[in-house]
């Protein structure tokens, strides 16, 4: 091919020289590349990219003045932006990273969402912390992100999706946020959380206590009561308990004891166990004053909830039935298997990447709701006498 614009190899070493302000080292340019090996900076450009209509010798000759200069290849991000694409899905996740990773539902439908989005040439950009942390809504105002996918079920009234709306990123969420412009993978929680009540129910259990996922941004522990029970909370903790009181509540009766957790976690669910089963004091409550079953809204919490009842001296479920939500893997209990509500953990993070694929080719894809099964296993029974 012809190489218009070639210069000798006697061309300034601008890359080189120190800068007379700073002392450091100004940074190597393609330009300055292509100045010294003699073509134009077209030329250069393409040798970098492997273009075969480059001839080998001019290849060569380019790549031993990037070698000369300390010049590494042309920036990942500008060349990607000038093609309309950075190549980097942000994932807002609704914690610190560490407890998210400490979630066996939320590594695999992060697994399963990194496959999608790596068949598309692009990476995953973890986005963590509390909705109103400055950090964190820096990152999503100032960082070029093809999409986002809000993994853990985002709270409608975050202001990181006000950025991301106002911006114009597309916009994928599992679970919620639901807002105008979020295009939704979602399940009917409402409606799992009714079968795993009805199913209490048939059991004769009349007393039941309910241990709840972080109802919003400030994560506290504590009683689930007054305004802040009043107010929606997160999606997937207010429908799932929503769906309990829809069978377990009677009609005129207060409201079922709830336990906000501050994490989703064992150690949370053993923390809620003891403030249900408990007096002020830790000594257990008796019998007519203890709930006959719990339901927690996810399998790590109830895993907390029958360790801390075992420690107790009562029996799982003799004394007590725990129900879970999530369907992971809990081989804390041993033999045990958590009654519980099984969701497509997997699928969730395809059915998401798919989503982002589809938006990024310019498609408007539909809303997704995935199928949820409730599984009876050996931490529920008939209610005590």
């Amino acid at each position: 091919m012809r190489e218009a614009g070639q210069g000798g190899a006697g061309a300034p070493d601008e890359a080189v020289a120190a800068d007379r302000t700073s002392g450091r080292r100004a940074r190597p340019t393609l330009k300055q590349v292509a100045a010294r090996a003699g073509v134009s900076t077209s030329t250069a450009s393409l040798a970098f990219s492997g273009d075969a209509r480059v001839a080998p010798a001019t290849r060569q000759r380019v790549a031993a003045a990037a070698t000369e200069l300390g010049y590494a290849g042309p920036d990942p991000l500008a060349r990607s932006l000038r093609r309309g694409r950075s190549r980097v899905v942000g994932v807002v996740v609704g914690d610190r990273l560490g407890y998210a990773f400490a979630d066996p539902l939320a590594v695999v439908q992060l697994d399963a969402l990194a496959d999608e989005v790596g068949a598309l040439g692009a990476g995953l950009l973890l986005i963590g912390g509390v909705e109103d942390d400055p950090a964190r809504l820096a990152v999503v105002e100032q960082t070029p992100l093809d999409a986002v996918v809000f993994a853990t079920c985002g709270g409608d009234d975050d202001p990181a999706l006000d950025l991301l709306l106002r911006r114009r990123v597309p916009v994928v969420g599992v679970e919620g946020p639901y807002r105008d412009g979020v295009h939704l993978v979602d399940l009917d929680n409402r409606g799992a959380a009714r079968q795993v009540a009805q199913h209490l129910d048939g059991l004769g259990h009349a007393a039941a206590a309910v241990v709840a996922l972080p109802w919003g941004p400030h994560r506290r522990r504590g009683w689930l009561e007054g305004s802040r029970r009043g107010s929606r909370g997160y999606n997937d903790a207010w429908e799932r308990l929503a769906g309990t009181e829809d069978v377990l509540r009677g009609a005129g009766a207060p409201a079922l004891p709830a336990w906000e957790a501050a994490t989703n976690s064992r150690e949370e669910g053993e923390a809620a166990a003891r403030a249900l089963l408990c007096d002020d004091g830790g000594a257990l409550l008796p019998a007519h004053r203890r709930p006959t079953a719990v339901v927690a809204q996810s399998d790590l919490l109830a895993v907390g909830v029958v360790q801390a009842a075992r420690a107790l001296g009562l029996g799982v479920p003799g004394d007590l039935s725990v129900t879970g939500y999530d369907g992971v893997e809990t081989p804390w209990l041993g033999e045990d298997r958590l009654t519980t509500v099984r969701q497509p953990a997997a699928e969730r993070g395809r059915r998401a990447g798919q989503m982002v694929a589809d938006l990024l080719s310019g498609g408007t894809p539909d809303p997704v709701q995935l199928p949820v099964e409730l599984v009876v296993g050996t931490t529920t029974g008939p209610a005590p006498r």
